[in-house]
């Protein structure tokens, strides 16, 4: 089996995995719960069938009718109307977002055929923008990282330490100066977060719900899961009403973009941690040789040491003997690529399948310069992120190989 075939046999079986724990705590905590529910509606139907002397079978047929009419909008409480023109708008951007929360659904045919292409056209559109916001989040984040360790070193008087910093290997000058993957993570995170607590101020207020049950929409909506069970700016009337449903839509807009973004950032942390996982499996068996400084990458010779890298389809793996936890852009040597070229800092954008180290290198190099153009633009296949990166870059393989 391959070292991508491992990888993604351990993904799978760590998925299955972490499914199962997370079944059985939502059963601990929520199984309880449904049923003192189901006790209660029992009881109160039980009453309700003696006090007003009413035929059971009737009832159960009204409720189903009432269940029917909740399909299509229709509620005990007076709501907005779902399929007037704002209505309408609000259910198209559930739709192109994934978020679907599922209180608003086509009732007729024709919608629900409607539906099929809209939403395969207007979804496949909106992951190419979230893709693309992530790239340039990506590129202003490493501006201002380089724009803040800028002024640290400005503030620390850096000028009158060059001869020392010299001769130290220039570790704090700004040319040694790699921005980590860590930190645009955490800040992604907090933005998140500022954003969630913002919105839950919000709502919270305009909804009536508790602080808790704010942040679990805002959670629930900004990670396109959308349950349904709470739906924000549904009632008929609201005090400045306009003004709270645009700042409803750039609520959701921000806040799906950043979790989209930090989603990215972390899958690529987790892939990362599998590397390092395979590589204790596969090293388990074999002499461990001598233990490297952490972030250091030992260059690859041609007889390819037990320390070995191996380069696949545009990262660079840790296979055995030596580690990496990404705190610093490890300058890593390729094949034959022993005069000095580092391996391009944008293969970040052609594949999917990076390395933290390729991640902060990219993030490095638009800190210092810019992007540059990546080899994933050949045979014409452009570069990204996320599933059209992967795609892009098996298409490209596929070509170079014929």
């Amino acid at each position: 089996m391959n070292e991508d075939n491992a990888r993604f046999c351990l993904l799978a079986g760590l998925i299955l995995l972490y499914l199962l724990c997370g079944a059985a705590i939502f059963s601990a905590l929520e199984h309880p719960f449904e049923l003192r529910a189901r006790l209660l509606w029992k009881q109160q139907l039980d009453n309700f069938t003696r006090r007003y002397r009413v035929n059971l079978g009737a009832l159960h047929t009204l409720l189903r009718q009432y269940e029917e009419a909740n399909g299509a909008g229709i509620r005990v409480d007076t709501l907005r109307p779902r399929w007037d023109f704002s209505g309408a708008f609000y259910f198209v951007g559930t739709v192109v977002s994934t978020i679907g929360f599922g209180m608003t659904t086509p009732a007729t045919i024709a919608g629900k055929i409607f539906l099929i292409f809209y939403g395969l056209i207007g979804c496949a559109a909106t992951i190419l923008f979230f893709n693309l916001f992530l790239e340039r989040i990506i590129t202003m984040l490493a501006y201002i990282m380089r724009w803040c360790h800028e002024r640290r070193l400005r503030c620390a008087g850096v000028g009158a330490m060059a001869s020392r910093e010299e001769s130290s290997g220039e570790e704090d000058s700004l040319e040694g100066w790699k921005p980590s993957v860590y930190y645009v993570m955490l800040i992604l995170g907090v933005a998140s977060i500022v954003i969630a607590c913002s919105a839950s101020t919000l709502y919270s207020s305009m909804e009536n719900w508790s602080y808790v049950d704010s942040l679990y929409f805002c959670f629930v909506a900004f990670s396109t899961i959308g349950f349904g069970d709470l739906v924000s700016s549904q009632r008929q009337q609201y005090e400045s009403q306009e003004a709270y449903r645009f700042g409803n839509c750039l609520f959701i807009l921000m806040g799906v973009c950043c979790i989209y973004s930090l989603f990215n950032v972390i899958s690529i942390i987790i892939k990362q941690t599998l590397n390092w996982i395979l590589g204790k499996m596969v090293c388990s068996g074999k002499h461990q040789p001598k233990r490297m400084k952490r972030n250091a990458v030992q260059p690859v010779s041609s007889h390819r040491p037990a320390g070995k890298h191996r380069y696949t389809g545009g990262s660079v793996e840790s296979v055995c003997g030596s580690e990496t936890d990404g705190g610093a852009v490890a300058e890593v040597y390729v094949g034959r690529r022993m005069s000095g070229e580092m391996i391009s800092v944008n293969e970040f954008m052609v594949s999917n399948k990076v390395s933290l180290a390729l991640l902060q290198k990219q993030l490095s190099e638009t800190a210092h310069q810019g992007p540059r153009q990546s080899y994933g633009h050949q045979n014409g296949f452009s570069g990204g992120v996320g599933a059209l990166a992967i795609m892009n870059n098996r298409l490209q393989e596929t070509s170079v190989d014929r």
